[in-house]
């Protein structure tokens, strides 16, 4: 008998990308033998709601077509659950799908990686009680998330880059008090951000080198530079190249507390409420097709 896949579809995702993409991905989850039961969100509590049912149905794996907001919904649920769960990328980052090497501008080879059946373990970060899959930002990046979040132009990655020029032009370094296992760092800088992966903002590798499957949280901290070379850096990030810069300090652990006052945190691009916030590692808590 043929396995059985729940197709969880954010329709709203990348101005519509979603709905354009879910009938290339569930012919081709088709064609390779699987059978399909698609679900459709109309809210984005629905993710959640719809991944719990697909668990106490019986499936054998849920796949999601949907962007990194989708993608961290369906993980408060999916994750330690056993289910594999496969990714479509239909958003406007997708930066989880690109840390877990899925195709992100081809839809039918990223189904046909759920239909091969290959699977890893990854970690996913915690904080706030919640999961997150790909990085925790804190300073700079999140005020520049917040913006980003509210624009409706231009599509893409375009947007953060509007978002980081309207954000430089009144930014201020903080002053962060900073707990990595234990050892405590005072420091101030432009940003501190913490992942599970690499990449943040639909690209930009912040925890360059970050591996997902190592038990380990990786930590960035741009100590405080002018606005002239912070825009320069940015280049860097994209290519990962940046961890050279002598403003560049960067750690490894298993717990991170970060503190500063009247900075929000943000996760997987999602609102997560103002520092204190402190994060954790869960090893292995969510099986993905990749």
């Amino acid at each position: 008998m043929g396995r059985k896949i729940a197709l969880v579809v954010n329709p709203t995702s990348g101005r519509g990308l979603g709905a354009r993409v879910a009938p290339v991905v569930r012919a081709e989850l088709e064609s390779g033998g699987l059978t399909v039961d698609e679900y459709t969100t109309t809210c984005a509590e629905d993710v959640g709601r719809i991944s719990a049912e697909v668990i106490a149905s019986g499936a054998d794996a849920v796949a999601l077509v949907g962007g990194d907001g989708t993608i961290h919904l369906g993980a408060q649920v999916l994750a330690k659950s056993g289910m594999p769960f496969g990714v479509i990328p239909a958003g406007t980052g997708n930066d989880f799908a690109r840390g877990v090497g899925v195709p992100l501008k081809d839809p039918k080879a990223a189904a046909a990686l759920i239909v091969k059946g290959e699977t890893r373990s990854v970690d996913l970060a915690t904080a706030k009680d919640e999961f997150i899959t790909t990085v925790v930002a804190g300073g700079f990046d999140s005020l520049v998330n917040k913006r980003a979040n509210a624009m409706t132009w231009p599509k893409g990655n375009a947007r953060y880059t509007i978002a980081t020029l309207a954000e430089l032009r009144t930014f201020k370094p903080i002053s962060y008090v900073l707990t990595v296992d234990g050892e405590v760092i005072e420091t101030d800088g432009m940003l501190v951000a913490v992942g599970t992966g690499p990449t943040y903002g639909g690209g930009l590798q912040i925890c360059a080198g970050a591996v997902i499957d190592d038990g380990l949280l990786d930590v960035t901290i741009i100590k405080p530079v002018s606005r002239l070379t912070l825009l320069q850096m940015f280049p860097k990030l994209s290519k990962g190249t940046h961890l050279g810069h002598p403003a560049v300090q960067t750690l490894r652990g298993r717990s991170v507390r970060l503190e500063s006052p009247g900075v929000t945190a943000y996760g997987d691009g999602e609102i997560l409420g103002p520092l204190p916030i402190d994060i954790g590692i869960a090893p292995g808590a969510l099986t993905v097709f990749c």
